[in-house]
């Protein structure tokens, strides 16, 4: 293993023990535990040199068991763009379009008052 990687792990091994004091702690802390347990796994797959195995096609051997890859999303993520809207309000064109004419209204209006007291 290379320092690199030392790094990494030892960073992992902090976050896993930040998560630990956190569960124990209960509350807010308690929820987000899991969470930094999760990122601690992550974290120790972005070793550099577990991810020079994967650029060359080798499977690296030396991951802990169960830290697999999630599986990928069998739907799509975000919305499926305007045939999914079914009336969620105004269309955008028209909330950018009234923006617009609101600020050109604003700045005329303001370009107006400005004559009625020169700083003169």
């Amino acid at each position: 293993m290379n320092k690199a990687d030392q790094l990494i792990d030892r960073a992992a091994d902090r976050l896993r023990e930040v998560a630990d004091r956190a569960a124990a702690q209960g509350g807010l802390a308690a929820q987000l535990a899991d969470e930094l347990a999760e990122d601690a796994a992550f974290l120790r797959r972005l070793k550099p040199s577990l991810i020079v195995a994967r650029a060359k096609g080798e499977v690296p051997s030396n991951l802990p068991s169960g830290s697999g890859t999630p599986p990928s999303p069998t739907r799509p993520l975000l919305g499926g763009g305007s045939s999914n809207r079914r009336g969620k309000g105004p269309s955008s064109f028209l909330v950018v379009g009234a923006a617009l004419v609101a600020g050109i209204v604003l700045a005329k209006l303001i370009d107006w008052r400005g004559h009625a007291h020169p700083r003169d």
